[in-house]
């Protein structure tokens, strides 16, 4: 007798054909009737919290391209989640997050665990919130969350689904759709703008996040030097979209207004491609664009177009429409090339204790393998990375697009699993902040339990830098919870069962470094830094 298919059994087909057969998650009762009799195709990586949860799902989506799936417990858990479901939102990650509703029969009833209001809570950081009407509706709703989620401008989804729906008879779903990823550009209006470009004099290039997740790395190259054009990074990236390295890089654009401005004076014309125009924190007042500057934007992401302060917009995908424009733009041999950015790289003399971040970053470029990938999340020394750590090659550097922390240290979870998931060997980098290291400390337990090839590179000044530079710009003295005195890093990550070390000088550090990239599992690197000011 053949056993009779339900709601589980046809979901779990369905997600198969999707390719959706690892689950990020925390589990709790109300999602175990999902997780019953889990599949031995299918993956599970538990997370001890969910905000690890959502950020190593974050991660791995970006790194193999292709949405992911995310379970966390009711209300409680999607409340803990949402810190980085903001940052998966900003980061345009493709992710279907599902967690469990009460029995049907109970709902009505407030019971305990039932989550009220489901599809509103975890709005506006989703780009679709939806509670199946029937059971029978469940396969159907995976459906479009699939599509709603891979469509541009891609983004996380969410899903509550009442726990006794899992067991409902069902005799299938054979619906399954397949949705386009790319819109193209408007053609003509790329015309005008390949026009305004060619005829500028004095051309500048903001290549964002959106640019390296479509796969425009070579394309952003091709143009740049195509044009002869300065190229910048854009304000607080989250993904790097062009070799920092570069002759005709010129660094960091900036945060403020006034920064941003400033930066840009002297060019006749701005191209921002695959970034908001722009992202501006804290508040320097100042003129949106210099004097004489212009300013086009493309994107494909209608939302941050509308919310551009200045400039003309084209909607499309960016790497896309960069390749379009490589065929449409002339030649820019005429103008004279940017001076590449400066790199000081001053040291101090005599070494310190303890460690300056230079210092730090110094060393780490001599021992970085050429093809690590770097998660980043020490907000204060990210000017430093740049100088002395560039990034050189497409997906190799992640950050946060939120703003807020406790993202990096399970985003380089995901990461090493997203590179484990599609066959590539490659070091795992996370340079973090020693109080950033605290909000997802819990992440490095799933790291261990899969023998992850992650160096976390812990810089630790006993305080909240980036904050206390905030607090001199805005002229905020006085604010107390800036300090961050006894926290013993390396014993915590011991006990998570890391392999941990504290560090006092560039010796110390490139040698564990280079053990670590050996080691074959996690390896937590503490090491005492003086507070760096931040460049703002």
């Amino acid at each position: 007798m053949t056993e009779q298919s339900t709601v589980h059994s046809v979901t779990y087909d369905l997600l198969r054909t999707l390719k959706l057969t690892t689950v990020f998650g925390n589990p709790g009762s109300t999602e175990q009737t999902f997780l019953q009799d889990f599949p031995e195709d299918f993956t599970y990586v538990l997370a001890l919290q969910e905000a690890s949860v959502i950020a190593m799902a974050d991660a791995f989506a970006q790194v193999t391209r292709r949405p992911a799936l995310v379970n966390v417990h009711s209300s409680a858990g999607v409340g803990n989640a949402v810190g980085n479901l903001v940052a998966a939102y900003h980061g345009n990650t493709p992710l279907i997050i599902t967690s469990g509703q009460q029995h049907r029969e109970l709902v009505i009833g407030e019971p305990y665990l039932g989550n009220r209001e489901a599809t509103t809570l975890p709005k506006p950081w989703v780009k679709w919130s939806y509670e199946p009407a029937r059971a029978e509706d469940v396969p159907e709703a995976f459906m479009r969350a699939y599509a709603e989620a891979l469509q541009p401008p891609a983004g996380p989804v969410y899903l509550s689904i009442p726990m006794d729906d899992w067991k409902r008879p069902l005799s299938g779903f054979t619906r399954v759709r397949t949705v386009s990823d790319r819109v193209v550009p408007d053609a003509r209006r790329l015309r005008l703008f390949a026009d305004r470009i060619s005829a500028s004099r004095r051309p500048a290039l903001v290549f964002g996040p959106e640019v390296d997740r479509a796969g425009g790395w070579d394309a952003a190259v091709a143009l740049a030097e195509k044009l002869r054009a300065s190229v910048y990074g854009a304000p607080l990236l989250d993904r790097a979209s062009f070799p920092e390295d570069h002759p005709l890089f010129r660094g960091p654009l900036g945060m403020s207004v006034k920064t941003i401005s400033d930066r840009l004076a002297g060019h006749d014309l701005v191209v921002v491609i695959g970034a908001e125009a722009f992202r501006y924190y804290p508040y320097v007042p100042g003129d949106y664009l210099p004097d004489g500057t212009e300013l086009l934007q493309i994107t494909g992401n209608p939302g941050v177009a509308a919310a551009a302060r200045v400039g003309d917009s084209l909607l499309g995908d960016p790497a896309t429409a960069i390749e379009l424009l490589l065929d449409t733009v002339a030649e820019g041999s005429a103008r004279t090339a940017p001076e590449p950015m400066a790199r000081p790289r001053e040291l101090p003399q005599v070494p310190g204790s303890p460690l300056t971040p230079p210092e730090v970053y110094a060393t780490l470029s001599r021992v970085r393998p050429p093809d690590a990938v770097i998660v980043n999340e020490s907000t204060s020394t990210m000017a430093q990375q740049v100088e002395w750590l560039p990034t050189v090659r497409s997906g190799s550097f992640f950050a946060t697009a939120s703003g807020g922390i406790g993202w990096a240290t399970p985003a380089a979870v995901g990461v090493a699993l997203g590179d484990r998931d599609r066959g590539v060997d490659r070091p795992v980098v996370g340079l973090i902040g020693d109080g950033s290291f605290q909000y997802s400390v819990q992440a490095i337990w799933t790291a261990a339990q899969h023998d992850l090839p992650i160096v976390y590179v812990v810089m630790r000044n006993q305080e909240y830098s980036i904050l206390k530079s905030f607090a001199v710009l805005e002229e905020t003295p006085g604010v107390p919870g800036l300090d961050l005195p006894g926290l013993d890093i390396a014993s915590v990550a011991r006990g998570f069962g890391c392999r941990a070390v504290d560090v006092e000088t560039t010796g110390d550090l490139e040698r564990e470094f280079k053990a670590a990239l050996s080691a074959g599992t996690t390896t937590v690197i503490v090491v005492p830094t003086q507070p760096q000011k931040a460049m703002l």
